[in-house]
């Protein structure tokens, strides 16, 4: 049951570190106060030292002025410790959630395998980290330093609220004039990353076959998107970071020639109209940042929208309540599967059973439908109509960690991950050297990995080059029977292997019949179809027949004949 939305993530994560922001906020309070420190010394220095020639006040103020510097410096860094542990805080709280949520994006829609998510979380966290969320916290003590210049004269204080209108109206052009194409920028250039590692994927087959130039010729093609967008984006960015600059040295300038009018008709002293320039500099500084910092708040607010996409998309689960342990026993009653987003399903309308024990032998042209069921069984597709059910239960029911060690599958494409051979039996969970090696032994690759560089403990990389297909394949076997799985699905398990392979694969199965594994095999080699029991054909969707292999085989041969009875005719 569902209930979870990236809101709820998001505003958690959020409310879990309102002490750290709320610590952040109240340093900010006496970073900015202490910010006085320069202009403050600058009117003392010129409106009491100077005209009174008194070096114990100078002497005095500048040890002050070191000590209120050194303060701030202190200050300065907790705050920033503070926010790196908060933003750390924020991607521990949120990592697992968005793991999860990619994993499933992965598994449910394989358009959408990227790791672009924790690439997400890494932007909203160095963003906290960067100089950009200090505007943040700085901005809100503006009207403190629009109110000092207002006690040195009524113009100042004016001069000071027009500046930074100025500054905001082009902080606010530059979010208008750059956010769309800054956010074109960012998807194109997540399209050209993701191509460009479905390329190195496949870097042997294009090498083979010369297709680099062709391969490489569609991402320069979307880079240069990219960089188009981005070009565009910096150049209006770069328009407003320096009219901002520009603007700053202009009121700066322009306040010491109002400072010095004021101070030759009496109304103001030489210290003010120092110490007031300095002021509206600091002012003026958070909303210059935040110009400044402007592209990286957009790359962390989008990272945001498509974290939210994402979390909305595949919410987190509610856990039910733990179901007895299966001993394997399936029934799919009237069973309609789809791909996840289509409405149109590619298994319609199947029946059957299997008991523990069973060895069932799946196969049928291709597009037959025989993935489809797999992945229904998984639990990895869900079903559209009918149900499937597992000892009684339907498979969505069981919690999948729970139900996962129960459960052992060999696909087609044999992936093994970077780790240990004894690690990637062991499903990387708690590796247990006895089931590891009943595992291989049951699979019949025990000797085999023994003659590896450090037999149980040989690393093996993500595409597991080190390898042959077929010693590939018999790992992934191995992994498949750690533990004790009650259902296995086995899909063309006999596709690289040799035919010492193949027979150490019969023996295999026959031991998963003794220990009343409900056993399924898709292949479309028929030498493995003398180990099994039960056969079940499927044709286009739909189960064309199921039963005793003996019986199925001899509606088959009849069809068969019939068929080229039809034909000769």
């Amino acid at each position: 049951m569902k209930n979870s939305n990236a809101v709820d993530d998001l505003g958690s994560a959020l409310k879990a570190s309102k002490r750290g922001f709320i610590a952040a906020g109240f340093f900010s309070l006496f970073i900015n106060i202490l910010m006085l420190t320069a202009p403050f010394y600058m009117l003392q220095v010129y409106d009491r030292v100077v005209p009174s020639r008194s070096l114990e006040t100078l002497f005095f103020l500048t040890i002050m002025m070191i000590f209120l510097f050194g303060v701030l410096g202190v200050l300065e860094w907790v705050r920033s410790r503070i926010l790196v542990r908060v933003s750390n805080q924020i991607d521990q709280f949120l990592s697992h959630r968005v793991y999860t949520a990619m994993f499933n994006a992965g598994v449910k829609m394989p358009n959408r395998r990227t790791a672009q998510p924790l690439n997400d979380l890494t932007s909203i966290r160095q963003f906290m980290t960067g100089n950009g969320l200090f505007a943040f916290f700085d901005a809100p003590w503006l009207p403190l330093y629009i109110g000092l210049m207002f006690l040195f004269h009524p113009a100042y204080g004016w001069f000071a609220i027009g500046a930074a209108v100025i500054l905001l109206a082009v902080a606010v052009l530059n979010e208008k004039m750059t956010k769309k194409t800054l956010t074109e920028a960012n998807g194109e250039n997540i399209k050209a990353q993701n191509l460009a590692s479905s390329n190195l994927r496949n870097s042997e087959v294009l090498h083979a076959m010369g297709m680099l130039p062709g391969i490489m010729g569609r991402w320069s093609n979307q880079h240069k998107a990219f960089l188009s967008k981005q070009t565009i984006a910096s150049d209006r960015a770069g328009v407003f970071s320096n009219l901002s600059k520009v603007l700053r040295m202009i009121f700066q300038s322009s306040i010491l020639g109002l400072g010095a009018y004021y101070v030759v008709i009496g109304e103001m002293s030489s210290g003010m109209m120092i110490a007031g320039s300095i002021l509206l500099g600091r002012a003026l500084a958070p909303l210059d940042l935040l110009i400044n910092s402007w592209a990286g708040f957009n790359n962390a607010r989008t990272a945001r929208t498509r974290l939210e996409e994402l979390l909305n998309a595949f919410p987190a689960e509610d856990r039910n309540m733990s179901l007895p342990k299966p001993e394997g026993k399936l029934e799919a009653i009237n069973l309609f599967v789809a791909p996840p987003g289509s409405r149109t399903p590619t298994l319609k309308g199947v029946n059957f059973d299997a008991r523990p024990g069973d060895l069932v032998g799946i196969i049928g042209p291709s597009a037959a439908g025989k993935s489809t069921l797999a992945k229904a069984i998984l639990g990895i597709w869900p079903t559209m109509n009918g149900t499937l059910r597992i000892d009684g239960a339907e498979v969505q029911h069981y919690n999948r960690d729970e139900i996962g060690p129960y459960i052992g599958y060999l696909p087609q494409d044999i992936e093994l991950f970077d780790g240990t051979v004894s690690e990637n039996i062991a499903r990387f969970s708690n590796l247990d050297p006895d089931k590891v090696v009943a595992a291989a032994k049951k699979a019949g690759v025990h000797e085999m990995i023994l003659q590896l560089p450090e037999a149980y403990d040989t690393r093996i990389g993500v595409d597991s080059g080190a390898l042959s297909g077929g010693q590939r394949q018999r790992i992934g076997l191995a992994r498949a029977l750690y533990g004790s799985p009650k259902v296995i699905i086995l899909d063309e398990p006999n596709s690289n292997l040799d035919e010492m392979g193949e027979k150490a694969l019969s023996e295999t199965m026959q031991i998963l019949k003794q220990e009343q594994v409900t056993t399924f095999v898709i292949s479309h080699r028929t030498s493995i179809l003398k180990s099994i029991d039960k056969l079940m054909v499927l044709k286009e969707g739909q189960m064309q027949m199921f039963g005793p292999k003996e019986e199925v085989m001899q509606k088959l041969m009849a069809q068969k004949a019939s068929e080229q009875t039809a034909l000769r005719a």
